[in-house]
């Protein structure tokens, strides 16, 4: 209702502008362009919004969610330019590996692999490109 009156959602303006996990939480103005651009995200907070995205795809889809329905919502949503291309990049790895291996190793593999080493993305992608 808010969001039809006032043209925005406070609620939302206030979650995302203290909630480190929201890529909107990142960006930054560049005095160039003069527009807002986006900023890579550090790893920690890739990894909780990893979490954040497969908790709301499980309340949301209830019964109908599956290991898949976080990639596919990642997959349709139309605001991904806004999205650093490094924090997107590294967002979809782990999407794509909680599609194809499950959420037991994605979540196992975050805490030994991804969180421990500050270069993982770096390197991984390097060997994708």
């Amino acid at each position: 209702m808010e969001r039809e009156e006032n043209g925005f959602s406070t609620a939302w303006m206030h979650h995302k502008g203290r909630n480190k996990h929201h890529y909107e939480y990142w960006s930054d103005f560049d005095r160039k362009s003069r527009t807002m651009i986006p900023a890579p995200m550090p790893t920690k907070y890739v990894a909780e919004m990893y979490a954040d995205r497969v908790a709301a795809c499980k309340v949301y889809e209830k019964d109908q969610y599956t290991e898949s329905s976080a990639l596919k919502y990642f997959d349709k949503a139309i605001d991904k330019d806004l999205m650093h291309e490094k924090t997107r990049r590294q967002l979809r790895i782990l999407l794509n590996m909680l599609a194809t291996k499950g959420e037991e190793k994605t979540n196992a593999y975050i805490r030994k692999q991804v969180l421990h080493n500050d270069n993982f993305f770096t390197r991984l992608i390097s060997r994708l490109v």
